[in-house]
């Protein structure tokens, strides 16, 4: 097979990507120290820390054999040509390109599906069980895996129609249409997921009256924050982790703890972990990064435009017949440094916006104390990394590493 300048970009692309991840897992392995930081000395002991350790090395060792096999996998397939192979196959029972394109990318994720599988399930009842997170059944995993399916085919079928029927009839503007198209759709599922989706996976249930349900009421009337409700989720059916956050928007938000939050923290700590999350409502956040993203969204159907029937593009991958939908697959292939690079910027957008949430939630300062110690029992319980290599954080971190947190908010002991 004649190499082309193409795949050899797309090569480079994967190799390179591969070898980054491995250099920055390599990296924050190193990092880890031994001595527990001193902000951490009141709450942890050596044991629980040490503990904390082993979780980040067994995560990372996990993800290089993960990301090894995949990269592998993906070569030899690309390679060997089975995009085209796939493609002769779909074209076989002759349903027309738009069909046709839905069913081939179908079966590229499938396939992706399957190789990833032993992985989610050596993660979860081998890796999140040893350290004590996983309380998954096999009957829930099973069911989850079905249940995405079913939403996969029912949300994303007529999304992957419409963009194919766009590009295939509305010329030149059709990347606008699909921009205009999908930020739609994104828009309507943030509404419609909270009522339809999500309860599909977990059990919502109204917050007990008792003396933190007035707290959380209180607080919300006085950052003049309308609330539709006040909802415990049970997380600890899949994992023992903490976590809280708000979903909806207007009228219809609601805030949701996890049961296993409500379990760890004290109220004051719950309250303030409350107010950093209404930190990001009081700064705009969560509209800052959807305009972001639908921003993101337009380069990258724009940029996709430039690249439909490039024939260069699906000679590099041994493709026989050109085709809209597997420009909308190969165009991802090259499309990954601009979403590395987008990725970064949109990190550090978001570092500085948990900044400045958690300095919304320190005032007044009795809260703040309340917000280190509930970042604090966040972090243990999580088995969170506390010394990140700096380049890990630069490269994936959407929060600021908590040791950091917690000296901008200068607050580090009790």
């Amino acid at each position: 097979m004649e190499m082309n300048n193409w795949l050899l970009f797309i090569i480079i692309i994967l190799l390179g990507n591969y070898l980054l991840e491995q250099a920055l897992s390599y990296l924050n392995i190193k990092a880890l120290v031994d001595r527990v930081p001193v902000e951490f000395q009141d709450v942890i002991d050596a044991e629980k820390y040490r503990k904390s350790q082993e979780y980040t090395r067994a995560t990372s060792q996990f993800g290089l054999v993960e990301s090894t096999t995949s990269t592998l996998a993906l070569l030899i397939f690309l390679l060997l040509g089975g995009f085209n192979w796939v493609d002769i196959f779909i074209r076989s029972f002759q349903q027309g390109s738009i069909v046709s394109g839905i069913l081939y990318i179908a079966v590229l994720l499938l396939l992706s599906s399957i190789l990833a599988l032993p992985f989610t399930l050596y993660s979860t009842f081998v890796i999140e069980e040893r350290f004590g997170f996983n309380k998954t059944t096999i009957k829930i995993f099973c069911s989850d895996i079905v249940k995405g399916i079913i939403l996969s085919i029912l949300i994303g079928t007529p999304i992957l129609y419409l963009i194919l029927w766009f590009f295939e009839t509305t010329g030149d503007f059709a990347w606008i249409y699909c921009w205009a198209g999908l930020t739609l759709i994104s828009i309507v599922l943030q509404f419609l997921a909270p009522v339809l989706i999500m309860p599909l996976f977990n059990k919502f249930t109204l917050l007990e009256d008792g003396t933190l349900k007035e707290k959380v009421l209180a607080f919300a009337q006085q950052a003049s924050f309308n609330i539709q409700g006040i909802y415990t989720m049970d997380g600890s059916k899949r994992s023992s982790k903490l976590n809280a956050f708000f979903t909806g928007f207007g009228k219809f938000r609601k805030i949701v703890f996890y049961d296993t939050l409500l379990e760890k923290l004290d109220e004051d700590e719950i309250i303030a972990v409350l107010a950093h999350e209404m930190g990001h409502y009081k700064h705009r956040h969560i509209f800052k990064m959807m305009a972001i993203s639908i921003c993101h969204t337009g380069l990258l159907f724009f940029l996709l435009s430039l690249f439909i029937g490039n024939e260069s593009l699906f000679a590099a991958f041994q493709m026989e017949h050109i085709s809209i939908y597997g420009a909308l697959i190969f165009f991802s292939f090259i499309f990954s440094p601009v979403n590395i690079l987008l990725g970064i910027a949109v990190n550090v957008l978001s570092r500085k916006h948990e900044f400045q949430a958690d300095r919304y939630a320190s005032n007044p300062p009795n809260r703040g104390t309340a917000l280190v110690s509930g970042l604090k029992t966040l972090s243990i319980a999580n088995l969170s990394n506390l010394t990140p290599h700096p380049a890990m954080v630069f490269f994936h971190y959407s929060h600021p590493p908590v040791l950091v947190r917690i000296r901008a908010l200068g607050l580090g002991k009790k």
